[in-house]
């Protein structure tokens, strides 16, 4: 099962957010483990490094991001996946741009807390809970 993960679930783990933090890290453990092949989309990754950088360092960051790499497949973002975006009718244009770059790497789904953001998804998008429900099942 291929899962783009949304940049929440991540960033809840990395900043170890309560009350999301042992979820989001069930997710990325099923990633590492490889029961599921988890996507990030490329922009989440300058996000990432953005925010840690902020929160904490440059080098945290750096350090963070290789981690990051090492586990994840990168979801491209190109000018299809832009194009795509801006004209699909998805009120959030970021999360307009993470769907569809899953969608060109093809994706089973996407896995996010804001779920409501994905009403044009055709895709299936998964709140954590429900993803952790299916993987818990099948392994």
């Amino acid at each position: 099962m291929k899962i783009l993960f949304d940049t929440n679930i991540i960033l809840d783990v990395l900043l170890n957010r309560k009350p999301f933090v042992e979820l989001s890290a069930n997710l990325v453990s099923s990633v590492e483990n490889k029961t599921i092949e988890g996507y990030l989309c490329a922009t989440t990754i300058t996000t990432f490094d953005y925010l840690i950088s902020k929160s904490r360092n440059r080098e945290t960051a750096k350090i963070e991001i290789q981690k990051l790499l090492t586990l994840f497949q990168i979801a491209d973002v190109n000018s299809t996946v832009l194009t795509m975006a801006i004209n699909s009718g998805f009120t959030d244009f970021e999360d307009a741009v993470q769907y569809f770059s899953g969608k060109c790497s093809n994706v089973d789904g996407l896995v996010s807390r804001n779920t409501k953001d994905y009403k044009k998804a055709i895709l299936p998008i998964y709140t954590p809970d429900d993803l952790w429900s299916i993987i818990s099942t099948h392994t």
